[in-house]
């Protein structure tokens, strides 16, 4: 994994998102970590501005996360609002 995501971050973001540290497999949590992973890439590229490795890394990240997004929303609607709102995206 990149160096910019710790184990501690990791299980700090899916005890938050995901109801424990060890439920890695919940969707909120993956998408909580996809934004995270997204929110540092985009960072970086704004520095690198030809790094196209990472932009093409980006653009799998943010299809990654749409697509749980998705899942999600298709299941509970209100679990997916309340997450979008605590990610702040969709703005």
């Amino acid at each position: 994994m990149a160096t910019y995501l710790t184990k501690e971050k990791r299980e700090e973001i899916f005890a938050e998102y995901g109801g424990s540290a060890q439920n890695t497999g919940s969707s909120e949590g993956q998408v909580a970590l996809f934004t995270y992973r997204i929110n540092a890439l985009s960072d970086h590229l704004r520095e690198n501005k030809k790094d196209h490795s990472s932009r093409r890394a980006l653009l799998t990240l943010v299809g990654k996360r749409k697509r749980l997004l998705k899942y999600i929303a298709s299941k509970d609607i209100q679990k997916y609002r309340s997450l979008i709102e605590k990610l702040g995206i969709r703005k």
